[in-house]
């Protein structure tokens, strides 16, 4: 828990320091504006730093998504056992990264830009704000974006509905700049992504982006979202399509924060649905996500597969009874990168938009089963031919050794195989359920297609802490968002209190609030 603290303190403080970055930048005592100038170091040095943010660490994925979505479990009794993985928020600062460490600096960015007549620059930083705003919207519905950098008094939250036609048109004009200037190479020195600054690569993620949020409104404004995802399918830019292509971004030195806080810390494993699933389809993906453990008593249940994870939400009596179970694979204590956006996802998309007819979108079935391979490649899995012809393994049911609580009967009975006589609701399942298990890594996106969704079928958390104090959630349910951070309910309190009346009658901020998308609807057709 010290290192937890710790880590939020440093997040605080960073997040304080990139607020001031222009004024760092013009400290004599570092490196003059003039030298900052050449080569456009002024406007393309933040560029590292605001693309390392597009993700979180412990508080804000490891104890949030990560754990909801079961990739991860905690062995840590964090606050007696009563935290934001047992639906009682004690962390919550994803808010406070994006906004100090992506939005503050892209509106200094974009200024400097145009100071300096470098609208490309401007143009970049516009995309690296709507991949972030993209992310926050999903975990907390209305967020500050059009009024965002005003001096009143009360900054109002713009509504959902009103934010994603704003996306969609950002990302016309960013593509427009794109295609215009294909040969462009003044990103090149700035770029920590693995696109080197090709801007036809860049153009790929812009479509990509497009696609992925015109699929998360497709139940709650399906004529926005065809139109929005067939001019994705169209446009000459193309989408991400070969792993050669993902977007990949470096991590400024550091290790990947699963492995360190697996590793180093001991405060996350192998979460039980990874074992529900992986064990259960005979997915060659296992071993590249986990490592095995030696116990055998501790996998007794299948002896011939020597994994074991922990719950969603567990039950903790002690840290030592579950530090024993599976960590990530040793691999990962050398990994100084992310995955923010996959072909494999792209495929899983595209699969979903030619159920729901969308021109251009192509075969469900081969889309399907080409994100399974670009995912199986992508992770340097073997046995892709096999498991896409499997049309018996299901889910295992999980057993805890440790803690006879945590234990669930498998939700999900799907397969494999793709049937063409299927419904196209349990094609989606399928479609969704390989989706979540390519984007390890990167859990938010499940998260998102879960309350969207309804997938894929998993337990939820095992111990519900949930109470008046950040709202209920029923039996059965699942955390549908992160209420708005302290901060602005104290600082911001009219504009918090107008957000929460654009979320729709009977609104309230709290984590049993549904998002705009999140329609409740059972039926996805």
């Amino acid at each position: 828990m010290k290192r937890l603290l710790i880590a939020v303190i440093s997040l605080i403080a960073f997040a304080a320091c990139t607020d001031s970055f222009v004024d760092i930048n013009q400290n004599p005592n570092q490196i003059s504006d003039e030298l900052l100038k050449q080569d456009f170091n002024l406007v393309g040095s933040p560029f590292s730093n605001m693309i390392f943010n597009l993700n979180g660490h412990q508080v804000e994925e490891d104890l949030c998504a990560d754990n909801w979505m079961g990739y991860m479990g905690t062995p840590t009794d964090f606050v007696g056992n009563v935290n934001n993985t047992t639906y009682y928020i004690r962390w919550n600062s994803f808010w406070g990264r994006e906004y100090g460490s992506i939005m503050s600096p892209a509106k200094q960015v974009i200024k400097l830009a145009a100071d300096n007549k470098l609208p490309l620059f401007a143009t970049w930083a516009k995309l690296i704000r709507v991949l972030a705003m993209s992310k926050l919207t999903a975990i907390h519905g209305p967020i500050i974006y059009s009024q965002y950098g005003t001096t009143a008094n009360s900054i109002l939250y713009d509504k959902e509905s009103d934010l994603y036609p704003m996306f969609f048109k950002q990302l016309d004009s960013i593509q427009t700049d794109f295609a215009a200037n294909k040969a462009y190479t003044g990103f090149k020195k700035f770029d920590p992504s693995a696109y080197g600054g090709d801007l036809t690569k860049w153009s790929k993620v812009v479509n990509s982006l497009r696609l992925r949020l015109a699929i998360r409104l497709s139940k709650v404004d399906p004529a926005q979202a065809k139109t929005q995802g067939e001019k994705a399918l169209s446009d000459p830019a193309g989408l991400i399509t070969t792993n050669a292509d993902n977007f990949i971004n470096a991590l400024n030195g550091n290790k990947i924060p699963v492995a360190q806080i697996c590793y180093e810390w001991d405060d996350t494993r192998m979460g039980a649905l990874m074992e529900s699933f992986l064990i259960g389809l005979n997915d060659g993906r296992l071993s590249k996500y986990f490592a095995p453990i030696t116990n055998a008593a501790l996998y007794a249940d299948h002896p011939s597969v020597p994994y074991k994870g922990v719950r969603n939400g567990a039950y903790i009596k002690a840290k030592a009874d579950h530090v024993p179970f599976s960590k990530v694979n040793e691999s990962f204590q050398t990994v100084q990168t992310r995955r923010n956006f996959t072909a494999a996802e792209v495929a899983f998309l595209k699969a979903e938009a030619g159920l729901r007819g969308w021109a251009g979108a192509g075969d469900p079935k081969t889309n399907y089963e080409e994100g399974i391979k670009l995912s199986f490649a992508d992770w340097g899995a073997g046995g892709v031919d096999a498991y896409l012809v499997d049309k018996t393994s299901k889910p295992i049911n999980y057993v805890d050794p440790v803690d006879a609580r945590n234990n669930f009967t498998a939700v999900s009975t799907v397969t494999v195989a793709w049937n063409e006589s299927d419904s196209n609701e349990l094609k989606l399942e399928k479609i969704i359920t390989q989706k979540y298990l390519n984007t390890f890594t990167n859990t938010l996106e499940a998260w998102v297609d879960y309350r969207r969704t309804g997938y894929p079928k998993i337990p939820v958390a095992a111990k519900n802490d949930s109470n008046a104090d950040w709202g209920v959630i029923p039996a059965g349910e699942s955390i549908k968002r992160m209420p708005f951070v302290n901060a602005e309910r104290t600082g911001n309190t009219a504009a918090v209190t107008d957000a929460v009346s654009k979320m729709g009658t009977g609104a309230k901020d709290d984590i049993a609030t549904r998002l705009w998308w999140d329609t409740g609807k059972v039926a996805n057709f």
